[in-house]
């Protein structure tokens, strides 16, 4: 910084003509003016300006150095209101990472109407299941379904993640409506399998009160993705517990039956999360993204603390005790 207000010296001297008219120009005094001008000759190893009692004039060399300063210092005033235009202003290429199944069943439909309203703003859409670095990657936004603890991110919960037990009417019409957790171990399951871990995902199913917790059942199949697990429940191939993200279209076709109400894992990090790298500024294209996502999944009546996978109304529902 003391270089660059050493050379805004130096082109005001050769603007004024003297070390005066540059300490008015830089709201500073003559003698700072010319000790900085003395600092450039200095480094430089060259006489910038002649001196006299009655004159300061610049020098051959001087000019020339002036002429380049002049021309950085425009090309760094025009990076500078270039690049505080991208922040400001919802343009450029927005780059976005999004888990497999959130991206096609909820994000992908946004995409037309985002695009519509702000068509200055490039999308650069990446889907997978990977969990990767988005600040060594250049990501703009990633929406996971689930927390990631990092300290150099912002992770915004944009819903919870609601769980439904469902199976196609032709299975429940074939084999029957369980009325308790127990009854699960005589109807086909369809288990996922997490990729990361190899683990299987627990089941939670309600007792008697509704009350859910984890419950141990072989399962009959096993898939790795979700959009399969929930296709496979559709073909009547078993019971599964799936996100509410991916019951959505089967429930509301009424390809799916959900059997109790919406159970949600008790620990906060479960849900669907942008996330975003941490910092001061903002870049528009990434915040009104952002309000845009908010936006639609309020439509959708999903925010921060509730999904539409609480109002549905299930096959069976419980009274608690004490009501």
């Amino acid at each position: 910084m003391d270089k660059l207000r050493s050379l805004e010296m130096f082109l005001a001297t050769c603007d004024g003509g003297s070390f005066a008219a540059a300490a008015r120009i830089c709201n500073s005094d003559p003698s700072t003016v010319s000790k900085a001008i003395g600092r450039l000759e200095a480094q430089l190893g060259l006489t910038l300006f002649q001196r006299s009692t009655r004159q300061l004039r610049i020098t051959q060399a001087g000019q020339r150095y002036a002429d380049t300063v002049r021309k950085m210092i425009q090309d760094l005033t025009t990076c500078e209101d270039e690049l505080k235009h991208l922040n400001d202003s919802p343009c450029g290429t927005l780059k976005i990472n999004s888990a497999v199944c959130y991206g096609h069943l909820y994000l992908r439909p946004l995409l037309k109407a985002f695009c519509k309203q702000y068509p200055d703003i490039k999308l650069e859409l990446e889907i997978n299941d990977l969990h990767i670095d988005i600040i060594e990657n250049d990501i703009d936004i990633a929406l996971r379904t689930g927390f990631v603890k990092d300290s150099r991110l912002v992770a915004r919960c944009v819903s919870p993640m609601d769980f439904l037990i469902c199976a196609s009417p032709e299975y429940l019409e074939a084999h029957g409506t369980p009325s308790h957790a127990e009854a699960f171990h005589e109807h086909s399951w369809i288990g996922f399998r997490i990729k990361e871990t190899q683990q299987l995902q627990p089941i939670f199913l309600p007792d008697l009160d509704g009350v859910y917790g984890p419950f141990e059942l072989t399962r009959s199949h096993i898939t790795d993705d979700g959009e399969a697990m929930a296709h496979m429940c559709i073909d009547g191939l078993g019971f599964a517990q799936i996100p509410h993200f991916l019951a959505k279209q089967g429930l509301e076709s009424g390809e799916l039956v959900s059997i109790y109400p919406s159970f949600r894992p008790p620990h906060p990090d479960s849900g669907v999360f942008a996330i975003y790298p941490k910092r001061e500024y903002l870049p528009a294209k990434v915040r009104v993204f952002i309000d845009f996502l908010i936006h639609s999944l309020a439509k959708m009546d999903e925010s921060a603390t509730h999904t539409w996978a609480e109002k549905w109304t299930p096959l069976i529902e419980f009274e608690h005790s004490g009501s």
